[in-house]
């Protein structure tokens, strides 16, 4: 090995420091010839760019909504390893940034960014910390801490920290993967998380009468002309009697039924339309098209449905019959059906069927309620959770853990029954 100096004395300098590594017995690089203590360390891969990384590697394989997770999670734990550099943009603007230019495919360097979005991510490339302080416990800890945190400070939900931190757990096990980390350094903190409820709030669960009531008032929504609320009546009446996630309710066709005139129908679901947004999805639609959920996308499910709904179906498809690819709901304009849409309808509908007492109250606050009132109704009416779990495309673990409760006015049902039993002894 060689090198060259423009004065004898920097080389003799140069020598010197060889001399001293050699007395004190250093280990020589064989690629350089150098000692350790003067070959050049490469610095060190930040969170930032390792999280760009990351994101390549699992953005294709995603789902759009778990993209939108993924965004999220990455998001926060990158404003969480920032270092305090002058020149810091506001929260707002980080955010931002991050979560509509950064962590989006196509990446930053594949667009044209605003002046604004450029300045910050700079900013955020040069005060982002090394990747290897997440080996350290504190500083892990004080990254999971963050996370329990909304931007206003208060605390966030305990699903929404649960998620994040599962996130960064698997970020940094593709760490691992590439020699990073010996072994992952986030699970072996000992930190509390916060419990999640895995049971459904029994005070949601509408009875079969508040049901009724609840799609009656539907299709007063919107005038009878505009029919903003009648064409959505067969909707929620598919997530009550059919125990449909909104989601699939939305991608029913009607190749997907069989209708008779009487008795029990069945639908055939093998697709579902959630909603989630144009920089989630690989189509730029607002909606997806995909399989069933947690199901390999060729998978169907078969549903029997209860004469009550087979003639609202019938009935729908009689007034409003179906769209150009043969679903049975779309929107006024004729496409697909925005979970925004029916929200508000259903937020309507609420406030026009039920006791003001109730509306405040957290009974059918949402439409996937109603899934958890039809699966409540299936159980409590004795049917085998097998066959409950089955027709709800939901493990039987899940089903006991999450869906067995009592629909609402049935703990009045059951102190009567004891009522009547003790009055036999008296």
């Amino acid at each position: 090995f060689s090198e060259q100096f423009r004065t004898k004395g920097l080389a003799d300098h140069f020598r010197s420091k060889l001399l001293l590594a050699t007395r004190e017995g250093e280990e020589f690089d064989t690629v350089t010839g150098l000692p350790d203590s003067l070959v050049e360390k490469a610095p060190s891969k930040t969170w930032y760019a390792f999280a760009l990384e990351y994101l390549v590697m699992k953005w294709p394989h995603a789902a759009p909504n778990t993209r939108n997770g993924i965004n999220e999670s990455l998001t926060a734990v990158t404003v969480a390893l920032l270092d305090d550099r002058p020149g810091r943009p506001s929260d707002e603007q980080l955010r931002r940034a991050l979560r509509n230019w950064a962590f989006v495919l196509p990446g930053p360097e594949g667009r044209d960014l605003p002046t604004e979005v450029a300045n910050t991510l700079h900013w955020v490339a040069k005060a982002s910390r090394p990747l290897s302080d997440l080996g350290d416990p504190a500083i892990g800890r004080a990254v999971l801490d963050f996370l329990k945190l909304k931007l206003d400070g208060t605390a966030a939900a305990a699903e929404t920290v649960r998620r994040k931190r599962r996130t960064l757990v698997n970020a940094l096990h593709y760490a691992v993967d590439l020699g990073e980390f010996k072994e992952n350094p986030i699970t072996g903190i000992r930190w509390k998380k916060p419990k999640v409820a895995g049971e459904v709030d029994p005070r949601v669960v509408a009875n079969p009468e508040q049901a009724r009531s609840l799609l009656t008032a539907v299709s007063y929504i919107g005038g009878y002309r505009r029919a903003r609320g009648r064409r959505l009546v067969g909707l929620f009446a598919c997530m009550y009697y059919g125990a449909l996630r909104p989601a699939e309710a939305v991608g029913l066709t009607k190749a997907d039924l069989k209708l008779p005139e009487t008795g029990w129908g069945t639908a055939l679901l093998n697709r579902t339309r959630p909603s989630v947004g144009k920089q989630w999805t690989d189509s730029g639609e607002t909606h997806d098209d995909r399989g069933l959920k947690n199901r390999p996308a060729e998978e169907v499910r078969l549903v029997p449905i209860p004469p009550q709904l087979v003639a609202i179906l019938r009935q729908h498809l009689d007034t409003f019959g179906t769209a150009e690819d043969g679903r049975l709901f779309t929107n006024e304009r004729g496409g697909v059906v925005g979970s925004s849409t029916y929200y508000r309808v259903w937020q309507e509908a609420r406030a026009l069927a039920l006791p003001p007492a109730a509306v405040a109250s957290p009974l059918a606050d949402r439409p996937y309620d109603l899934r958890h009132s039809a699966l409540s109704t299936w159980l409590n009416s004795g049917v085998d959770p097998t066959e409950v779990a089955e027709r709800a495309g939901n493990s039987v673990e899940v089903l006991l853990s999450r869906y067995a409760k009592c629909i609402d006015g049935r703990q009045e049902i059951a102190n009567r029954k004891i009522e009547e039993l003790l009055r036999e002894y008296e």
